[in-house]
């Protein structure tokens, strides 16, 4: 039990992503995290204005963490080809995993991406940031063609969407059949920005 006064953001969203697992976005309410925290819910929604907000922060949290292990990738040395690939490649375990295995909290993921939120355009903007920047090192290294950055990086990202775009999700279940279709589509993609 948390007493209201030292209610911290932290212990709400850790406590929200309990509720949001167990209930669903559509019937997880802000008593229940209330509830579950022993406090009432006007302690949440002294941290949080509304239910909105709260469902973001906690999304904003999950997608954090897969932020954090692709920066790493993103600012390695090394052949920017390699990189890109691995970068792709964790992006999609990633995605692949948080659906398969918190597929609650996933579904909270989706609620998001169907209201268009700040939380996931930012999100995706990072991440086309982070592609644009093994393109940009790949180019200045010569080890690709001379191609324009920012449009060659949301190209990239745009063609490799079934492999983390939630709306492919369910497709994600037959490990084999995805691996071999992500690397039968990183072929094309490495052929068309390698330097002739």
């Amino acid at each position: 039990m948390t007493t209201e006064s030292a209610l911290t953001p932290e212990q709400i969203l850790g406590a929200a992503e309990d509720v949001l697992r167990r209930f669903g976005p559509s019937k997880a309410t802000v008593v229940d995290i209330a509830r579950a925290l022993g406090v009432s819910h006007g302690s949440v929604y002294r941290h949080f204005p509304s239910k909105a907000a709260l469902r973001e922060a906690v999304t904003q949290r999950w997608l954090d963490q897969a932020h954090d292990s692709l920066q790493a990738v993103a600012e390695e040395g090394g052949p920017a080809g390699e990189r890109l690939h691995r970068f792709l490649g964790t992006l999609f375990a990633a995605k692949r995993r948080k659906a398969l295995d918190d597929p609650e909290l996933f579904a909270t993921y989706l609620v998001l991406v169907a209201e268009h939120s700040d939380t996931v355009a930012g999100h995706l903007e990072v991440l086309t940031g982070q592609v644009a920047r093994i393109v940009a090192d790949g180019v200045a290294q010569g080890e690709f063609a001379d191609l324009p950055v920012p449009a060659t990086a949301r190209a990239v990202f745009q063609a490799m969407a079934h492999f983390h775009d939630p709306a492919h999700a369910a497709e994600w279940a037959d490990e084999g059949r995805s691996t071999e279709d992500f690397e039968a589509l990183w072929r094309l993609i490495s052929e068309g920005l390698r330097r002739p």
